[in-house]
């Protein structure tokens, strides 16, 4: 059933690209923002954080107001591209297994298509959305937003870690190296990618992973 409607949702957002989109994940309009989650007002962010966004709803534990797909859906109205909600949102859904959180307005996937129509240059939002897609199965819809991800922020070690992923599903091995070292460079501390790379022989064995203090300053890592 699970996989039935997977491939509707798919279909449904595939047909909404275009004129279809707005209608289907809804205007992006709010009586609070939206506001751009990168350069926040520090009070309003405060206001719609401490109501929506506490640590039990951050850890997918229980809503605070609400359940918990009303608390996540009140803080991805306010700020649509609020990567730290959309992640804790992909968590909570992939968990208990639906495309829908009880209590929230829209599909998952919706509040990924709205993040990026609001902010379509915010590379981490990109980000998001595509490790959300990879994790549902779909790693050639993933892609290309892992790779705009990269074009958006391309010292991001996250960002260039989970595209080193994704292009080593698709058998795309020069990109995957390409991205698994950039990643390593920039102080990224987890071996999985290299090591799938190692096994498939594929790290051409030339490259020195510098520890992250050795390595420049690495931007932070995705929110």
């Amino acid at each position: 059933m699970l996989t039935f409607r997977l491939v509707v949702l798919s279909a449904l957002l595939a047909a909404s690209a275009g004129a279809l989109a707005k209608p289907y994940c809804g205007e992006l309009a709010n009586a609070f923002g939206p506001f751009d989650y990168r350069t926040p007002d520090p009070d309003q962010l405060y206001l719609v954080e401490m109501a929506h966004f506490t640590e039990e709803v951050q850890q997918g534990v229980k809503g605070n107001t609400g359940t918990l797909g009303q608390d996540l859906d009140y803080t991805l109205r306010a700020f649509p591209n609020h990567t730290k909600a959309l992640a804790a949102l992909s968590r909570a859904a992939l968990r208990q297994r639906t495309l829908q959180l009880p209590g929230a307005r829209y599909a998952v996937e919706c509040y990924f298509e709205r993040a990026v129509r609001f902010q379509p240059d915010d590379g981490l939002a990109w980000g998001a959305y595509g490790q959300y897609v990879y994790a549902l199965g779909e790693n050639a819809r993933a892609l290309p937003m892992l790779k705009k991800a990269a074009e958006l922020v391309p010292d991001n070690p996250a960002v260039n870690y989970n595209a080193g992923i994704a292009y080593f599903n698709a058998k795309n091995y020069e990109l995957a190296v390409q991205h698994a070292k950039k990643a390593y460079q920039l102080g990224f501390p987890l071996p999985g990618l290299r090591k799938m790379l190692v096994d498939a022989g594929k790290w051409d064995g030339k490259y020195e992973v510098l520890p992250a203090k050795e390595a420049g300053e690495a931007p932070a890592a995705a929110r």
